[in-house]
């Protein structure tokens, strides 16, 4: 096709159709950027009743809102923004997408193949543009809307919706090519029809997981085998149900459970919370060395934790592994079995023999004695960070979910969050632990759900991501922002680097003196600052009943921090050699 041949409503046509098959297959959430060569693709997407399209003004944020609404319901939001670096500034979110396991469609305009590569403005080179963190990368070039070019857009379109979703979850890139003109002179036409009853185009039904009886089998003999097993559940947002099971499963064996808040699985009497503070001591570490690990989620966040597993040479450690993720980066994994652990943990668990409860019960005593000595540490410091994040865990209801930044808020989290019956839901982006977007992937799950949703971040992720708040009153979204303000880097004070004077303090911890008072007036957003106990309290729960996003700043030092957490270790450490 020239560009003389080009008929717009070609374009509006063809895209009315694969926005249609979209929406068939369960698409509910656009998020689009604006925009000139993106005009036939934004508003397809906002003129279908069944899509929810937002509007971001900033690339970057969208696709954190994206891949939180992603992270939150399972079902991939759409992406969709104009040519050049608009679909570059896209490449953060794709890549946590990918390596978070999150559905992600991501839709980007670009100048027709005439346009590239001769000096045409906003251009440049979109093929393939996320590499090899897009599951599929297809182009998609403009032809005349006829029967057979409509039946492949839908086809398109379902199959890149199920390829988000099925085996590794992740991103897939569609470029679109668009010729000017880009707006319609006349209306369109009736649409075509899709399937009946509003079936999409193609379906593939999901196979029901099924527990492989060989490896049911095999972990039942080897639990009953080996005295000394525990139960490691890391990062899992996916499934409802995946924590409670685990839980469960932990309890009927009478293993010790050692849950990161991120697989939900941080509940009920096998759990021990507190694993990462009594790691640290090497001799109850050793101690306490287990002779089969069953591995279920990503690798939790605890370098603690993280060491112990690595160092443990004599064990059997069996990684659950359905989606091809290889979460076992020191080698450590004797078995990679490639099943549903829900459903191959509950077959296993219903053929147990009764388990002597020794090993469970001295897991309890160190956990019930670390329980008791991060109080008498934390007590004293008054409203430090990590008695935030043991409040947030203690004090937010079940129906509530907890969006953390990485660095040290999702650190704490997972050393200070207590087991509950019912704790709320922990999400945070750890596929590639980086702070970007922070904001807007809460905004995102705030987005995706009545219920609440706190955000706790440090103050420079907060930086990384201002403009996202930019959501809360173009949007009307409600989101609790419960800040650590340390006045810069606070993680990196406890590394070496940490010692090296006035270059560590300028380009590594990164002071930067703002009052975040002015953001929350500028944003429109409530703000308090607190420095008690109880001022939190009345604060966080003001902030949670208040029909506004508002943010409950902490101002912390990065130094004490540190000397808080050395206080808690210590403590524990005097603790576990008694327990």
């Amino acid at each position: 096709m020239t560009p003389t041949d080009h008929d717009p409503r070609d374009t509006y046509l063809g895209l009315r159709t694969f926005v249609d098959e979209l929406a068939r297959c369960g698409v509910r959430e656009a998020c689009t950027s604006p925009g000139s060569r993106s005009t036939p693709l934004v508003l397809s997407l906002a003129r279908e009743p069944r899509i929810r399209a937002t509007s971001h003004l900033d690339e970057r944020s969208g696709g954190f809102f994206a891949l939180g609404i992603g992270k939150a319901t399972g079902v991939p939001a759409v992406l969709a923004c104009t040519s050049g670096t608009a679909a570059a500034n896209f490449a953060s979110a794709v890549h946590e997408a990918r390596e978070a396991r999150v559905p992600l469609l991501v839709l980007t305009a670009d100048r027709p193949p005439e346009l590239r590569d001769v000096g045409a403005g906003q251009t440049i080179d979109q093929v393939k543009l996320y590499g090899t963190a897009a599951k599929w990368f297809q182009e998609v070039d403009e032809q005349p809307a006829t029967p057979a070019r409509l039946r492949w857009l839908r086809q398109l379109a379902c199959r890149a919706f199920l390829t988000t979703l099925e085996g590794r979850p992740g991103p897939v890139h569609l470029n679109f090519a668009l010729r000017e003109p880009l707006v319609l002179a006349e209306p369109l036409p009736p649409p075509e029809e899709g399937r009946a009853g509003g079936r999409p185009w193609v379906t593939r039904p999901r196979v029901a997981a099924q527990a492989p009886p060989e490896l049911v089998d095999g972990l039942r003999a080897e639990l009953e085998a080996r005295p000394r097993a525990i139960l490691v559940a890391g990062r899992a947002e996916r499934d409802p149900q995946h924590g409670a099971a685990l839980a469960e499963f932990a309890e009927r064996a009478r293993i010790p459970l050692l849950a990161d808040p991120l697989s939900g699985a941080r509940r009920g009497p096998a759990a021990v919370a507190h694993y990462d503070a009594l790691l640290r001591d090497p001799a109850w570490a050793a101690a306490h060395a287990p002779d089969l690990v069953l591995r279920v989620g990503d690798l939790p966040t605890s370098k603690p934790l993280r060491q112990w597993l690595a160092g443990l040479h004599e064990a059997l450690q069996v990684a659950f592994d359905p989606e091809n993720a290889w979460q076992d980066p020191t080698g450590s994994v004797g078995t990679l079995a490639a099943a549903d652990p829900r459903a191959t943990l509950g077959a296993v668990g219903e053929r147990l023999k009764r388990r002597d409860a020794a090993w469970l019960d001295a897991w309890h005593r160190a956990d019930r004695a670390a329980s008791h000595a991060i109080a008498r540490a934390l007590t004293p410091a008054g409203l430090s960070e990590p008695r935030v994040a043991a409040e947030l865990g203690a004090g937010l209801p079940a129906e509530a979910t907890v969006v953390v930044a990485s660095s040290m808020p999702v650190r704490d989290v997972e050393t200070f969050f207590p087991a509950r019956e019912r704790p709320p839901r922990v999400l945070s982006n750890r596929g590639a632990n980086g702070i970007d977007g922070t904001v807007s992937t809460a905004f995102g799950v705030a987005a995706s759900t009545s219920a609440p949703v706190v955000l706790l971040i440090g103050d420079v992720a907060l930086i990384h991501d201002l403009g996202g708040l930019l959501a809360a009153s173009r949007l009307g979204l409600e989101l609790t922002i419960v800040l650590l303000h340390n006045d810069g880097g606070g993680i990196f004070n406890f590394l070496p680097v940490g010692g090296e004077g006035a270059a560590f303090v300028e380009h590594v911890a990164t002071p930067h003196g703002l009052d975040f008072a002015h953001a929350a007036a500028l944003f429109g957003l409530g703000y308090v600052a607190v420095d008690t106990v109880e001022d939190f309290r009345a604060a966080l729960s003001g902030a949670l009943a208040a029909p506004r996003t508002s943010i409950v700043a902490v101002h912390t030092d990065r130094e004490a921090n540190v000397d808080v957490h050395r206080a808690v270790w210590h403590e524990v450490a005097a603790s576990a050699s008694v327990a």
